[in-house]
């Protein structure tokens, strides 16, 4: 059964472009930020551990050893990413409400389970 507030193809998104070590990161900031921060499970949170996701991915990807320009792609590929993790925590911290234990776990549930 879809999540009530998250629609099918975020999760479709989440299967296609997060390898196995990435979702376990995502699925655990999500659970962090359920538990600890109090944010609501929606789309708005769905977006901003997508984003804490491809930060993370970034900073795994940059080696020391980089070049010019990879270093250069590296930087503003991060700032847009920060930018979007901003705007999401904003939205979050507005909304901020504490979900009951069921609503969490749905939430979570929903992304790890089959279709």
């Amino acid at each position: 059964m879809p999540h009530q507030t998250l629609p099918q193809h975020l999760k479709e998104q989440f299967l296609r472009e997060f390898n196995p070590a990435e979702r376990i990161f995502f699925l655990k900031k999500a659970r962090e930020s359920l538990i600890v921060e109090r944010y609501s499970p929606c789309e708005d949170l769905y977006h901003y551990c997508y984003f804490m996701t491809l930060k993370e991915r970034i900073r795994s990807l940059s080696g020391h050893d980089a070049g010019g320009l990879a270093r250069y792609l590296v930087v503003e590929g991060t700032k847009d990413v920060e930018e979007a993790i901003t705007m999401y925590k904003k939205r979050l911290e507005k909304n901020r409400r504490f979900a009951s234990l069921e609503e969490r776990d749905q939430f979570l549930r929903y992304l790890e389970g089959p279709d």
